[in-house]
C-alpha cells in the first residue's frame, strides 16, 4: 500500500522558515514527479512546487518563487519543501503528491497526481 507521510508543519512567525518532508512508502517514486500543494478552507487547492525525478526540473507557483525550494532524495524516497521568508498568506494545509506517470507536463494540475498524503498544517503569524 502506497503512503505519503508529511511532516515538519507548525506555527512560525512571519519571516521565519520551515522545512516540510514527505516520506513515501509502498513503492519507489525515484522516476516519478512529485509535488507540494496547499489548501485553505473555502478555497481551491493550489500547487506550490513540483520536482522531476532527478531534481532536473522544478516548477514553482509565482507566489512562492524565490522563497521556497523543492528537492528530493531518491535514496530516501523523500521530497522536501524548504520554506523561507514565510508570510501569513502561506498559512494552509500542505499536501505532498506523487504521479504514477513519469511525465513533467501539467505539473500544476492536481488531477494529474495519483497519490496524496494526509497533509500538514502550516500557520504563519503576523
Amino acid at each position: 500500500q502506497v503512503q505519503l507521510a508529511e511532516s515538519g508543519g507548525g506555527l512560525v512567525q512571519a519571516g521565519g522558515s520551515l522545512r516540510l518532508s514527505c516520506a513515501a512508502s509502498g513503492r519507489t517514486f525515484s522516476t516519478n514527479p512529485m509535488g507540494w500543494f496547499r489548501q485553505v478552507p473555502g478555497k481551491e487547492r493550489e500547487v506550490v512546487a513540483a520536482v522531476s525525478s532527478a531534481n532536473a526540473n522544478t516548477y514553482y507557483a509565482d507566489s512562492v518563487k524565490g522563497r521556497f525550494t523543492i528537492s528530493r532524495d531518491n535514496a530516501k524516497n523523500t521530497v522536501y519543501l524548504q520554506m523561507n521568508s514565510l508570510k501569513p498568506e502561506d498559512t494552509a494545509v500542505y499536501y505532498c503528491a506523487a504521479r504514477r506517470l513519469n511525465s513533467f507536463t501539467a505539473v500544476s494540475d492536481g488531477r494529474r497526481y495519483d497519490y496524496w498524503g494526509q497533509g500538514t498544517q502550516v500557520t504563519v503569524s503576523s
